[in-house]
């Protein structure tokens, strides 16, 4: 996994964007927040994406086809990716919290080597109203 020190400028700014945001944003909003850094096209934060993807440091979550900044992105500081990922979304604040449980995923990986599935990724998005919501 790439640290923090060894992104591209593009690469950091749009990790930071994200990290400022703490909730799930669309490309195009990055975009907008990166106006002032030069940032003209969708293609440099696509791009800036792609690479934070591969090394772990934000998720995509595709039900609402948005991202966010890992929780804990060195977690796997041996090179190793993220597994099991799931996130909880709050469809009235948008708020994604972001867990894992070594139970679930314990049988994901029992389940993918019966039937002989590679396991690339799994991600698992729950949608629901959070405590702070429901609570209002």
């Amino acid at each position: 996994m790439a640290q923090k020190s060894e992104l591209t400028r593009n690469q950091a700014l749009v990790f930071a964007a994200l990290q400022k945001r703490g909730t799930p944003v669309s490309a195009y909003d990055v975009l907008d927040d990166l106006r002032s850094e030069g940032f003209k096209a969708p293609l440099q934060v696509y791009r800036a994406l792609d690479k934070l993807l591969e090394y772990g440091l934000v998720h995509r979550l595709e039900s609402i086809n948005a991202f966010v900044a890992c929780a804990h992105p060195h977690d796997h500081g041996d090179g190793h990716k993220h597994g099991f990922i799931a996130f909880a979304i709050c469809e009235d604040c948008g708020r994604a919290d972001e867990f894992s449980d070594s139970t679930v995923e314990e049988r994901l990986r029992a389940w993918t080597k019966d039937q002989e599935f590679k396991l690339s990724r799994a991600v698992i998005e729950i949608r629901g109203t959070c405590k702070a919501c429901a609570a209002a």
